[in-house]
């Protein structure tokens, strides 16, 4: 990940946190005044995915993923990040429900003990 992709999403966060509306010109004055200079098209990508997606969705779909997913979620285009993510949690849940189970028979713990 470059320090373009990098610095936009941390602007994009901060604007999406402050309740303002996320547009390129929004992000170019914060990373101006943070003395950070990027590629002139990262602002304008980082813009347009905030009309098109929920960064709220974003946020919350990221800690499925881990630490590596978080800024990859908020660069990929068509959420190719996310769609990983979701499907990745579900078998995770499934695991540990059948190791539970397991757990609870090698103890010889029954119901109806």
């Amino acid at each position: 990940m470059s320090a373009g992709e990098i610095a936009c999403t941390y602007a994009t966060l901060i604007l999406h946190d402050d309740g303002i509306p996320v547009t390129a010109e929004k992000i170019i004055t914060l990373l101006k005044a943070a003395n950070v200079s990027v590629e002139s098209y990262w602002p304008s990508l980082f813009a347009k995915l905030a009309e098109k997606r929920n960064i709220d969705d974003l946020i919350l779909n990221v800690g499925a993923g881990g630490g590596v997913a978080a800024s990859a979620a908020l660069s990929a285009p068509a959420g190719g990040a996310n769609a990983a993510a979701a499907t990745a949690t579900p078998a995770a849940e499934e695991k540990k429900e059948e190791l539970n189970e397991e757990s609870d028979e090698d103890m010889c713990f029954t119901l109806f003990d």
